[in-house]
Formats: structure tokens, sequence, C-alpha cells
């Protein structure tokens, strides 16, 4: 396979190797089987333990350097899969086709989609690590999940004693010079909406209208960046101007991913003649509110109206169900709700309305919330539940997955940190991250296992705007060197 010219002398080169080979494997969430077999692959010609479990985990052991035979076994843990998101002109098959690497300014990036530098950077250095023979290290554990970016699903499914480990070194995390200790759980809430249509009336004309150039961004890690949601602009936007105009909606779908923040909206509308003019006009004039309202966090941000030909035996939403859907997606909170008192900076709750979908006799509403605080997860959940029953739409919640509590006396911690001071001179960051990470499944499977979570600087995941800094990635590989040798 070759290698991207965009990692072409960059170092820690069996790094950067390994993540162009895992980038050139399609691997979207639920569809795995083709890196997994690369690690297997890895695992065997190099005469590695290797297995796999009913999820699809896989789990490498590794022997300990001479000498090293009485230390504790450490786990190094990264998933497989990567969130799938690209730019509307792109036409990328992410199910055939393997990302693109560019390198510019200092960092790599995709040619219009998303990287999988999220986890594709952890799975790398785990594998560079697996195969180097010079490192100092007592016995170590190598977990690849699956399915992390749709619902945590493979840690979720670790069986009692797959992982024999009790220090694990999470490797998703986005920020380097921070060392992460804990992290929100969340839940999903599913609203459906059991609709009508019918034909479209007489003298009514289809336009489309569109919300376009949002930054879009991870649902949790950057909730707080005060970004759009492409839904909440578009409801907004169709409540004005349905108050004085009569409007009515033909087809919507709005984005893929429920940790995501949507990036672009398009709707299908039939208006009537006579109001043509009068809803341009208003379009032209929330335009220039909205933008003026996002100058700072959205500066390409633009709503736009697109003329569409007439469709034969096109079909609406019945006026009622319309004003339902409408009333649910104005008053569904989306962003921040609360920030934490403890950790300075922190998000503690928050709710992204993330995707809208059409069926033939139903609109379905996908939205995630997260939080810390497990009881104020649930009074979000509650509210939410409310608001579906005023509406009458029906309402579901997934079981979600856990949060991961802050151990401040962690022997991973004090080792990791010490290493960092050796390597840097100063001191890490010690934090808790917004999103749902593995370690919180995890710690709830293995109770009392000891771990923190590192990475390199990634910005933009789960946009097509993602991209890791090069010189992070070589601190990165130092510090999880230092540590294990210090662990050993």
């Amino acid at each position: 396979m070759d290698v991207s010219e965009a990692i072409q002398g960059l170092t820690p080169q069996a790094v950067w190797e390994h993540f162009a080979r895992i980038a050139a494997i399609p691997r979207p969430s639920k569809k795995e089987e083709k890196v997994a077999a690369h690690v297997l692959k890895i695992a065997r010609e190099n005469n590695l333990r290797a297995e796999r479990d009913a999820t699809g985990n896989i789990a490498v052991r590794k022997p300990p350097s001479p000498g090293k035979e009485a230390s504790p076994m450490v786990a190094l843990q990264s998933h497989l899969d990567m969130v799938c998101e690209k730019d509307r002109a792109s036409t990328h098959d992410f199910d055939a086709d393997g990302i693109q690497l560019v390198r510019s300014n200092g960092y790599i990036h995709a040619n219009g989609t998303t990287l999988g530098s999220d986890n594709g950077i952890g799975v790398a250095v785990a594998l560079s690590v697996m195969l180097d023979k010079s490192l100092v290290h007592g016995p170590l554990e190598f977990l690849f999940t699956v399915d992390e970016e749709t619902g945590l699903t493979g840690a979720s499914g670790l069986r009692p004693g797959f992982l024999k480990s009790r220090l694990l070194l999470n490797l998703d995390s986005e920020e380097d010079g921070a060392v992460y200790v804990g992290c929100s759980g969340g839940r999903d809430t599913v609203f459906t909406f059991r609709i009508r249509r019918e034909p479209v009336p007489p003298g009514y004309e289809p336009l489309g209208f569109a919300v376009r150039g949002l930054r879009g961004g991870h649902s949790g890690l950057d909730i707080n960046a005060g970004r759009g949601n492409a839904i909440k602009l578009m409801a907004r936007a169709l409540w004005a101007i349905g108050n004085s105009n009569d409007i009515r909606i033909a087809a919507i779908e709005v984005g893929s991913k429920r940790n995501a923040i949507p990036r672009e909206a398009e709707i299908l509308l039939y208006i009537h003649g006579e109001h043509s003019s009068a809803v341009r006009t208003e379009v032209e004039a929330l335009n220039t509110i909205i933008k003026s309202e996002y100058s700072t966090s959205e500066p390409s941000l633009a709503l736009e109206l697109v003329s569409r030909k007439p469709s034969a035996n096109e079909r609406v939403l019945a006026k009622a169900d319309q004003e339902r859907l409408l009333s649910l997606l104005v008053i569904l909170p989306h962003g921040v709700l609360a920030m934490s008192v403890d950790i300075p900076g922190l998000v503690e709750t928050s709710t992204n309305v993330a995707t809208i979908q059409s069926e033939p006799e139903a609109v379905v509403v996908a939205t995630s919330q997260r939080s810390s605080v497990k009881t104020a997860l649930d009074d979000v959940i509650n509210s939410l539940r409310v608001m579906g029953k005023l509406v009458d739409a029906d309402v579901k919640h997934s079981d979600g997955y856990p949060g991961w509590k802050p151990n401040l006396d962690s022997h991973a911690l004090k080792v990791t940190r010490e290493t960092y001071m050796q390597l840097y001179g100063r001191e890490p960051a010690v934090k808790a991250i917004h999103a749902g990470l593995e370690c919180g499944v995890i710690g709830e499977k293995y109770p009392g296992i000891d771990m923190v979570s590192f990475g390199p600087t990634i910005e933009g995941a789960h946009s097509p705007r993602e991209r890791v800094e090069i010189a992070t990635v070589q601190r990165f590989w130092n510090l999880l060197v230092g540590v294990l040798k210090n662990l050993s």
C-alpha cells in the first residue's frame, strides 16, 4: 500500500506511516471489518497474541521488555471507526474510498472530508508501540474498539475478562498539553411525528430554502464555541416567513450524525405564487440579520433560496402536522445549558439538535444530550419529553452511556504528570471533557481500573475542517513512550 506523500519526512515516521495506511482503509462506524483485518494481520505477522470478541473489539498482547516482567500490565486503548462527514461538493464515498491526506501550514487535513485523526492517530500510535522493540515497558495490552462514534457500542459490548489490565491509557483526547481524567455521560432523544401528506395546493410553486456555510463540529467539544446550528436557523427562518406567508413543506432532510452540530440544511417548500416576491424579500432581510449575529463565529453563514422545477405527484405535509413539527424545532434548546461550578471552563450540561429525517408517514428529529452530572442529564431528558408531549410527538430516549468521574489520586495520573514535567519542564493541564469517552463505559465494565486520556491537538473533529497539528503528534508519542517506561 502506498504511503501518502503528505506525510513524507514527518516524525515519528512509523506513526505517520501507520496513520496513512489506516486513512487509506474505509472505516465508517459499524463498518470496521477492513481496518480490523489490517490490525489482526499486523499482530499475526509479528507473532503477537490477538483475539476478537463477539462485538468486534480486538485485544493484542505484547510481552514486556527484558527485566520488566513483574511490572503491571498497561492497556493502550483507541477506537477503529471514524465520523464520516464531507463538504457538499465532495464526491467522496466513505464506504469505498480512502481519505485523501493534505499537508499545509503545520497540519494534516483531508480533501473536503473528515480526516479520521479521531481516532486514527491513536490507533497509529498504538500500532507503532506494538511493533517497536526498542521501547522500555511492562506487559502491554492493545485494545481497539469498534463503533465508538455512534454510541460507544464497542466498549459497551466488552465482556468480563476480555481486558486484563488494571491501568489504561486512552489515546482519544484532542489537546496537546492536557491530561483528561473525566468525561460527560450522554443520552439521545428522538422525536417521531406521525404525519399526513396531501397534494400541493393549486397555484403553489416549488422553492428550495437552504442554510449554508456553517462550521459544524463536535456536539460536545465545540458546543460552547457559539457556532450556528443549521436546523435551529432553518426553523427560525421558516417560522418568521410563515407568519405572513403560506408556506408548505414538501421534503426535509438535515444532518447525518447525532454527535455533530449540523452544518447545512436544505428544505423543499411550496409557496403561493402571489407570495414569491415577499418570501424572497423576507429571506434577504433575515440573511442580513443572522449573518450580523454570527459575524464572528460563522463568517461564511448564508441563507439562500434556490429555484426548483415542479415535480409530478409532489405531496406536502398537512398544515397541522407542519405546524407541530416547526413548533418543536423552534422551542427545542440547543447549546450549553449549564457550566460546571467545580471545574472552571468545563461545560456541565448541553444539548444538540442533530438530524431530521423524512419518511413516507413520519418525520424523525434526533437530538443528543450530555452532562457530567447524572441528575442534571435526567432533568434535561424530562424537559424534552414534555416538549414532545406538547406537540403530540412520540418521544424515545436511548439508554445512553455513563460519565467518568475524575480521580485526582490516580497512580496513572501521577506518573503521566511527572513524565510530562520531565519532558517539557512544566505541569500539564488536568481536565475533564464535555464528550463521551470510552473510559466512562470501560470504568463501569471494569470497576476500579485506573485511567487517563491524552493525545495530540486535533481541531474541527467530526467536520470536514478536521485537522491534526503535526508537531503535537511527536510530543504525544514522546509522552506515551515516557509514561510506559515510568509505569514499568
